[in-house]
């Protein structure tokens, strides 16, 4: 039997997470850098790890020279909405998949998960069509209105997890007591369902909010744009701003970040809920 040193061992595992841990950060820290670099450092060699006259040049021109700030909004508006839509239809439909036996049960559940295999372009050509006719091309009500479609699938599978470990004896108890089925899932059983209710928004939030095939497709008007579709503003055949580039990529990454912070309780504890039966 070959002897360990577990000293040894435990000196391995934290050189090679920390090894991992900077290799992750390291493109966040250099965009934050870089954000706040002049266009000659960004541009200097030897590369400059720090910026030698730290501006905040980038940022100012990144409102006053675009329509940044109206892009952040929208997509803001967009994620939210289509977040919060999709969390409640995808909520019933779980509810129903986890407490009902029906005829046809497993294949909804199937064609929910082969949903989730099909690459959002094949249907482009039919969706824009569809969305031409109903005068809902460059409108962020009807992008909302496509996001909130691409995240009830797999939401409502995420959530069928979160229902099936909460005992049936709730939904029966509160019906003894006099509630009707909608009031025991209102009052008694969406409480109870919080973790798996936040970790899902914000998984739909997420999706919308960095989603850039369907919005560059479906929104022209530059006022209307989302943040992925503003970012790819910055990259063109000639040139990219890094500059501004990386300011935007800064203030992208905050709003996840916040709702991270504010929900990390709950997603952990969803997630966990969701992961495991009985």
């Amino acid at each position: 039997m070959i002897h360990r040193d577990p000293l040894l061992l435990k000196i391995v595992r934290i050189g090679g997470l920390s090894l991992w841990l900077l290799i992750t950060i390291f493109p966040l820290y250099w965009i934050l850098v870089s954000s706040f670099k002049s266009p000659a450092d960004i541009a200097s060699y030897p590369v400059q790890y720090l910026p030698l006259e730290p501006t905040l040049q980038n940022y100012i021109s990144l409102f006053a020279s675009s329509t940044f700030g109206q892009n952040m909004l929208s997509s803001l508006v967009v994620a939210t909405v289509a977040g919060l839509i999709a969390t409640a239809i995808a909520t019933l439909s779980a509810y129903v998949l986890s407490r009902f036996t029906f005829r046809g049960r497993g294949v909804v559940v199937l064609a929910f998960l082969v949903t989730q295999m099909i690459p959002a372009f094949i249907a482009l050509g039919p969706l824009y069509q569809m969305m031409v006719a109903f005068n809902l091309v460059d409108n962020r009500g009807g992008l909302a209105l496509v996001y909130v479609a691409m995240c009830i699938p797999f939401s409502a599978i995420m959530l069928k997890g979160f229902f099936d470990n909460v005992p049936d004896e709730l939904d029966e108890a509160a019906m003894i007591d006099g509630c009707s089925r909608m009031v025991a899932l209102m009052r008694i059983i969406m409480p109870v369902m919080l973790p798996g209710l936040a970790a899902t928004f914000i998984f739909n939030f997420v999706n919308c909010w960095n989603e850039l095939f369907l919005s560059v497709t479906l929104l022209n008007s530059s006022e209307k744009r989302t943040i992925p579709t503003a970012l790819n503003g910055f990259i063109t055949s000639f040139n990219v701003e890094w500059g501004p580039l990386s300011a935007a990529a800064v203030l992208t990454v905050i709003p996840t970040m916040v709702l991270f912070g504010i929900a990390s309780k709950w997603i952990v504890a969803g997630l966990t809920a969701g992961a495991t039966k009985g």
